[in-house]
């Protein structure tokens, strides 16, 4: 081989190696803590560890969390609540003493934090408008905090924004903007970015794109190559995300921040409480999205500054005012168990899983068959009011199991969530505590992780969350889902 073609061949392979390190570098994941029983942050810390995982983005600053990852040279994002944007903006001293206790604090210890998220979607359409007058106001100063701080030079303040913060104009489908309740507030926003050098964060979910869009088919979001094409302007798309990407790029470029980096702040595929919400769907998608990462191809052809999958582990407490799938977006399972193969850009075409979870009791609440169940459902409707049965939902793992195993998945959900306590598998005499386990191939009955400080979570969760509807107003079509699935037959 000539020295020339050598000289090509080694350039090429390192190139591509550099491609690929600077991907996976670029990939994080987010983590987010609304559970019933939290996977202890030090096992979710090694979790991170074991899979190669160099950044992860919070959505709150608890301190057992920033503690675990201190010391961990794990890339984080620490986030602002929108609850407490209002005081944020509001006083200069709330925001120094916030910056204090949740970033100075953590630093100091060894924490690497390298973005300050203020505020979650503060923009999402179905908020109203709550959030627009105090979320830049909180953003500038936090900043401020930060320089106080002398911490401004090692990390940057963003906004997490929503996909639903654009529209398409009335006249054309080209017509990409701002929303206009929004759009003073997005120049001053990215006015403020771009003075501190800070990156634009934002959702892209070609999933939710798929559920609310008619003409995006569903391999068009999964990247596959079969896809009919979408033309939009004068540029054609072969997958849900470029198009979604490039939308972003044609609005910041119209409103004068062409050069804007971009951090794609959520991006994932659920696998469960909805049709199409698969691990095999989320297995293909995945697969999809990093290769098309890792290809640095597609329109445009600069990929994202960032990208954090969202999520890492499935959360039972969080709102479900989207669908029953909001539940369901972990990589791995509650208890840090991966549901599929994937390659994050590290190497391994497996995800590891975690170690040395304890878990509660090998018991189950099931209904007891030996009882008069007319009043079986009341009963199951009422422990979904207080548990996670989302996999009952239409198109959920558990949909399709028959009366009375639904009543006993109900009833066992409830027992788990509160500790397996006995008056908690109770139900007017209907219930019955069993260590056979009446789980099959398609519906799992989990059993909890073993947490001592469970009440800690549920009530530092209960301020940041928006309340779950209960399942017995049955007034969304996927609670409705629940409660037909509940029914006895006829």
């Amino acid at each position: 081989m000539s020295t020339v073609s050598s000289f090509i061949t080694f350039t090429f392979f390192f190139f591509t190696i550099f491609n690929i390190a600077s991907i996976s570098e670029a990939i994080g994941v987010n983590w987010g803590t609304m559970a019933s029983h939290p996977l202890p942050p030090i096992k979710v810390v090694k979790l991170l560890k074991s899979n190669n995982i160099n950044k992860v983005k919070l959505f709150d600053a608890k301190p057992d969390v920033l503690q675990a990852l201190s010391g961990s040279n794990i890339g984080v994002t620490v986030g602002i609540p929108n609850a407490f944007l209002k005081s944020l903006n509001s006083s200069r001293k709330v925001a120094d003493t916030w910056v204090h206790d949740n970033v100075t604090r953590y630093v100091s210890n060894g924490a690497k934090i390298e973005y300050v998220a203020v505020g979650d979607e503060p923009f999402l359409k179905s908020y109203g408008e709550q959030f627009h007058p105090f979320t830049v106001g909180a953003a500038m100063n936090i900043q401020a905090a930060l320089k106080k701080a002398k911490l401004d030079n090692k990390m940057k303040v963003v906004v997490p924004c929503s996909f639903d913060s654009f529209e398409s104009g009335s006249n054309s489908s080209t017509e990409v903007h701002f929303r206009s309740d929004i759009n003073k507030t997005m120049i001053e926003l990215l006015t403020f970015l771009d003075k501190h050098e800070s990156p634009f964060f934002v959702t892209i979910s070609p999933f939710l794109t798929f559920l609310q869009t008619k003409n995006i088919s569903l391999d068009f979001s999964l990247f596959k190559e079969t896809a009919h094409p979408h033309k939009l302007g004068h540029k054609t798309y072969k997958n849900s995300f470029d198009m979604s990407y490039d939308t972003v790029i044609t609005v910041l470029s119209k409103v004068g921040f062409p050069n804007m980096e971009i951090v794609v702040s959520k991006i994932g595929w659920p696998t469960d409480g909805a049709a199409n919400a698969t691990s095999y769907l989320a297995e293909t998608f995945m697969k999809g999205l990093m290769n098309h990462l890792h290809s640095n191809l597609g329109t445009p052809h600069r990929p994202p500054h960032e990208t954090y999958i969202y999520s890492l582990l499935d959360e039972d407490q969080r709102s479900i005012t989207a669908g029953d799938f909001e539940r369901h977006w972990g990589l791995f399972t509650f208890d840090g168990q991966s549901k599929y193969h994937v390659d994050l850009g590290q190497g391994s075409k497996s995800l590891v899983n975690a170690q040395n979870v304890e878990y509660l009791s090998s018991k189950w609440c099931v209904v007891n068959n030996n009882e008069d169940l007319s009043n079986a459902t009341a009963k199951a409707l009422e422990a979904c009011a207080n548990a996670d049965c989302t996999a009952l939902s239409s198109g959920g793992s558990c949909f399709n199991i028959t009366w009375p195993s639904n009543i006993s998945y109900a009833f066992n959900s409830y027992y788990q969530e509160h500790d397996q306590k006995a008056e908690s598998c109770d139900f007017g005499g209907l219930g019955l505590i069993t260590t056979v386990d009446p789980s099959d191939d398609r519906c799992r009955f989990p059993i909890e992780i073993h947490t001592s400080n469970v009440e800690l979570y549920r009530i530092s969760s209960s301020s940041n969350t928006i309340k779950t509807p209960p399942y017995l107003t049955l007034k969304k079509p996927t609670t409705r889902a629940v409660s037909d699935n509940l029914e006895a037959p006829l």
